[in-house]
């Protein structure tokens, strides 16, 4: 299944690096569906690994996020090989601006726009496919990603549709990202929830939710930063995911593989920090995409 997995993003790449250049750009893209609920965002710690887009649950149609052109799709048993594909159903829409959004495992039964001919126009909010199950889905939903093949990387859609603004959602719904906890992992890989530490390099473990809709649905935060003493020690952002030598790599003052921000589920691994004897001020603030924040301080000692 690894090896089908390889060959099926090989074809997205493919069809998104060769497609043709667009240099303008485009205006901020809208929600992709009036009814759908998203449970899933970009960044999410996905079982040790980064979710790429944006998974929703039930629904009725899926909305063409922006103007563009079909570029490609395909119904779930469309491939040579007759071998399901984890997108099951999908289509890719270019943008003027060098970004392509990808709707996948939706109902495989579409016919909206022309049984997704390639090169048909689309306007925002066209509907594009209908809500249901297709590919490695385990509910009726869709699942939504935007990409920008110049910079070969994942774009959090968040950066261009706020959360917020999905139909339904009261501005008093939208409350400040939680820090639920902050553990330190030591160099034998062990966990210790304990401020009291012994002298050395620890990963900081922070499990942080951004309960942006409501209660029920906890989304990833946008940022994560560690101060130690005063100073930065480490700044994660989840703005862009991208792929060098079909790695994904996470920026975490700088890129660093995915490997080790999301080895540890649920929580994000932050921050890794060599802790000398004596006491270290720790602080921890979690940033979401509406600008809201929370902070955690703790005083550490170390022996």
């Amino acid at each position: 299944m690894g090896k089908l997995f390889k060959i099926t993003l090989s074809a997205v790449f493919l069809v998104l690096l060769f497609s043709a250049s667009i240099s303008d750009k485009t205006d901020a893209m809208s929600w992709p569906s009036e009814d759908a609920a998203l449970i899933r965002n970009f960044g999410s710690n996905d079982n040790g690994k980064p979710v790429l887009g944006m998974l929703f649950s039930g629904g009725t149609n899926i909305l063409a996020a922006e103007n563009g052109e079909i570029i490609f799709s395909r119904n779930s048993g469309d491939t040579a090989s007759r071998l399901p594909s984890p997108l099951g159903a999908w289509t890719a829409v270019d943008h003027e601006d060098g970004l392509i959004s990808i709707y996948s495992r939706y109902a495989d039964d579409n016919t909206a726009i022309s049984r997704h001919e390639s090169f048909v126009q689309l306007g925002k909010t066209d509907i594009l496919a209908s809500s249901g199950s297709s590919g490695w889905s385990a509910q009726d939903g869709f699942y939504f990603t935007v990409y920008d093949r110049r910079e070969r990387q994942w774009i959090n859609p968040a950066m261009i549709i706020t959360p917020a603004q999905a139909p339904g959602v009261q501005p008093a719904s939208v409350r400040p990202p939680q820090i639920l906890s902050v553990n330190f992992k030591n160099s034998q890989g062990q966990t210790e929830p304990s401020r009291v530490l012994i002298q050395g390099r620890y990963t900081v473990l922070v499990n942080a939710v951004s309960p942006v809709i409501n209660p029920g649905v906890l989304l990833a935060p946008q940022k994560i930063i560690c101060f130690v003493n005063g100073a930065e020690a480490a700044s994660l952002n989840f703005e862009a995911i991208s792929a060098r030598d079909g790695v994904l790599m996470v920026y975490r003052n700088g890129l660093v593989p995915a490997k080790q921000v999301y080895s540890s589920s649920p929580a994000f691994e932050a921050a890794e920090i060599f802790f000398t004897r004596g006491q270290a001020n720790l602080e921890i603030i979690v940033q979401d995409i509406n600008g809201l924040s929370s902070t955690l301080a703790a005083r550490i000692i170390v022996n």
